[in-house]
């Protein structure tokens, strides 16, 4: 089954502009329809909470109320259908096959939406190395574009994470690249290479719902660049900037109005059939490799920071 990742999230929000407003400053682009693209397609599509074109809400009020993955082909479109079709029933619709998970999480599946993309990649220059850029070109630039390039990942907080787990390995083959040890496995699908394009959390059944979301961006330097920009709009930061370990993205997220929260993230390690996976106690030292805090501008020319300059 070739499934590639996340398509699109479909959300029933309380606030529709303040909703419309974050994805924009996040750096989504306003395709009409309530509908919110990275450059490649992938999207998130709002709607009003009590909008009678969404499915029913989970019982804790998540306000995410659609996951559809993309596929690469009709036959594993085909595949799909024939596989869930044996125990739950399977709605079709503008070509998407509408179905539940075992975790009661509303999901569909479709023809991916993802349009190629021919983009350069952050370019350093490093000692020993090619330089990656050419004489004279700068790398610090305040001006550029950050723009999220495709729908990375998504994070769903399930009351059972083995039943979960075993519906998407077992059923939609998708493989275990790491493990954090009584909390949830880290899962790529066939058609993907990246670390991970599914991770959960066990909670109790009161939290279900989405944990948070995820958005490539170029590198490190436009997902720093992005994250301040929506600091200074002022945007709350909930953790990072970082990088993660299992993984070995470069992290920042926000608080949105969406209900859960939003992350940039950059540079995730590539898996292949290769690959024995990982597991790890879930903590601070396992979460991410280094953390930094985003604090106010500061420059040489006075007292350090806690020594009557800056605060610690």
């Amino acid at each position: 089954m070739r499934i590639i990742g996340p398509d699109e999230l479909i959300f029933g929000v309380d606030n529709l502009e303040a909703s419309r407003a974050f994805l924009v400053d996040y750096g989504l682009t306003d395709v009409g329809n309530d509908t919110f693209e990275a450059l490649d397609g992938t999207a998130i599509m709002l709607r009003a909470r009590d909008d009678a074109s969404l499915p029913p809400a989970l019982e804790t009020g998540s306000m995410l109320r659609r996951t559809i993955w993309g596929v690469e082909d009709q036959a594993s479109l085909d595949a799909i259908e024939a596989e869930l079709s044996k125990d739950r029933e399977i709605v079709k619709s503008d070509g998407q096959l509408l179905t539940k998970d075992d975790a009661g999480f509303e999901i569909g599946f479709q023809l991916t939406r993802r349009r190629p993309l021919d983009l350069p990649a952050e370019m350093i220059n490093s000692p020993g190395a090619k330089p990656g850029r050419a004489p004279n070109e700068i790398a610090a630039n305040e001006d550029a574009e950050a723009k999220p390039r495709t729908l990375s990942h998504i994070v769903y907080f399930v009351p059972d994470m083995d039943v979960m787990a075993n519906f998407y390995i077992d059923r939609l083959q998708f493989v275990i690249t790491d493990k954090f040890t009584n909390t949830g496995p880290f899962l790529r699908p066939q058609a993907n290479n990246d670390h991970h394009v599914l991770f959960m959390i066990q909670t109790p059944p009161y939290m279900q719902g989405l944990e948070h979301l995820a958005f490539h961006m170029q590198g490190p330097t436009e997902l720093m660049l992005a994250g301040s920009r929506m600091v200074k709009k002022g945007y709350e930061s909930f953790w990072g900037p970082g990088r993660h370990k299992f993984g070995s993205n470069w992290f920042w997220y926000f608080n949105s109005p969406l209900g859960t929260h939003v992350e940039y993230d950059a540079d995730m390690d590539h898996h292949d059939g290769d690959w024995i996976h990982r597991e790890g106690p879930m903590g601070p030292e396992q979460a991410q490799m280094f953390l930094f805090e985003n604090v106010e501008k500061w420059a040489p020319g006075g007292p350090p920071p806690g020594k009557g300059g800056k605060p610690e």
